[in-house]
């Protein structure tokens, strides 16, 4: 199974912040789409970085009460971690694991296109392999 498998499952509805952003600003787009993460973008469109949860609670934690005027830029995670349409899903969740990374941005033609998530792999997986269980559920007992 491919990425692209997974985005055609879950849509490629990408929210994302511009690389001039603010820290509050970035809260904000968190907080009302109920993500946990941005991919910050630069002018052109490329991805520059990654804006998560734990760098809002590092920064308060290191800066204090003017984290929030802080630039994206500033705090975000620089080269994440990445995939393209046609990686395999499997290749994917071992970058997830060994890195220890919720979400990976996925690419094409160097473009972001969408996110692949943890829950993302998790729901897909449990649908294939349900499918083969009732496949063989069937093949087992003779019902066709």
């Amino acid at each position: 199974m491919q990425v692209r498998d997974v985005l055609k499952s879950k849509g490629g509805r990408v929210i994302s912040i511009e690389i001039d952003a603010n820290v509050c600003e970035a809260i904000a787009l968190l907080v009302q789409n109920n993500i946990g993460s941005l991919p910050v973008l630069d002018g052109a469109g490329g991805l520059v970085g990654m804006f998560s949860e734990r760098d809002v609670l590092r920064g308060i934690h290191n800066r204090g009460e003017g984290f929030g005027r802080v630039k994206v830029v500033d705090v975000m995670s620089h080269n994440p971690i990445t995939c393209d349409l046609d990686d395999d899903v499997d290749d994917v969740m071992g970058k997830m694991s060994e890195r220890r990374i919720a979400k990976v941005p996925v690419l094409s033609d160097e473009k972001l296109v969408g996110i692949v998530s943890v829950g993302d792999v998790i729901k897909v997986m449990y649908e294939r392999l349900h499918s083969e269980n009732q496949h063989l559920m069937t093949y087992i007992h003779g019902t066709f």
